[in-house]
């Protein structure tokens, strides 16, 4: 779905899962430095927009999701997953309650599968599954931000600003009360900034939730009765994941950032040496220079110099080993 803001002045497109928003306005730097001081507002209007209905939507999904929402106060924001049998990532969802309906936004083009395996676990309780994604465009304002959110829209409040689910037809009349547009390069250079793991992005087909510290954030350990808890209990309380997630600081000398998957090797045993790991999200970041999250072995050390294909990297703890 391509976003009406595209027309704005000096807008280039996203590419890939992104596609339809975009990328940037023409300064990278000056839109993240303008997110970090709590100013402008970000298109996230490609992502998925899904709304459950009825007296048993929070008991319902209690049973479904990782998250404890059976009881999930009005207006209260927080983010679940869906699991595999095995405990595999399948799905995250960013969720609020306004009192009589549950909204959440998801990854781009996600939302048909998420549909589909909530319809089918909708049995008899009394609930109603809808994909709102035609109607409703997620807009974000960054902690910090004086804009004005316009009257009856849902709203998620977050420590990294509120998501908004404005009504799709309203979008370029909001831009233009409350600019200026931001990309998403720079809110995606603020949440690898902040370690946030992202769907698709720091999750293959194997990952699971304590490899990216999702325990807490997303995951509620003291629930069960979802797919997948077994596995999620069993590391809890008996072992460690395989992998863990890690954020590194690049060599700021090389021209090119590593793309998504490029391996990553211990410096001592050099660029031929194994692979213990892979990059899964790369930017520029305005403080910072380059930075990377990134996907390793547990037993990697924690002092270890890294190499990512060629570039020499140094390691920040996101989850213990």
């Amino acid at each position: 779905m391509k976003s009406p803001l595209l027309s704005l002045p000096g807008a280039v497109a996203a590419e890939g899962v992104d596609e339809g928003v975009a990328a940037h306005y023409g300064d990278l730097f000056r839109e993240q430095r303008a997110l970090a001081e709590g100013t402008g507002f970000v298109d996230l209007s490609h992502r998925g927009v899904v709304s459950v209905t009825g007296d048993d939507r929070l008991s319902w999904l209690h049973l479904l999701l990782t998250q404890h929402v059976s009881d999930l106060p009005t207006g209260q924001a927080t983010e679940a997953l869906i699991l595999s049998a095995h405990g595999h990532i399948e799905h995250a969802l960013y969720l609020v309650d306004d009192g009589t309906t549950l909204w959440a936004h998801v990854e781009p083009g996600t939302q048909d599968a998420l549909i589909a395996y909530l319809e089918s676990m909708k049995f008899f309780y009394r609930v109603d599954v809808a994909d709102r994604t035609d109607e409703f465009a997620i807009v974000h304002l960054p902690a910090g931000s004086i804009a004005e959110v316009p009257e009856g829209v849902v709203v998620r409040e977050t420590p990294y600003g509120r998501d908004l689910f404005l009504p799709r037809a309203d979008l370029e009349s909001f831009a233009e009360e409350s600019g200026p547009a931001v990309g998403l390069l720079a809110y995606e250079a603020l949440r690898v900034e902040h370690h946030r793991p992202r769907l698709g992005f720091e999750t293959d087909h194997r990952t699971i939730p304590h490899e990216l510290g999702w325990i807490g954030t997303a995951v509620h350990l003291q629930k069960g009765c979802y797919r997948g808890q077994e596995t999620v209990a069993r590391v809890q309380n008996l072992g460690k994941p395989p992998r863990r997630l890690v954020f590194l600081h690049l060599d700021g000398s090389e021209v090119h950032l590593p793309p998504a998957g490029a391996d990553i090797r211990l410096a001592d045993e050099g660029p031929d040496g194994r692979k213990i790991g892979f990059v899964t999200t790369s930017v520029r970041h305005h403080e910072l220079g380059p930075v990377a999250l990134a996907l390793v072995k547990r037993n990697v050390p924690l002092d270890a110099r890294l190499l990512v294909d060629s570039t020499a990297a140094a390691q920040e703890t996101v989850v213990e080993p």
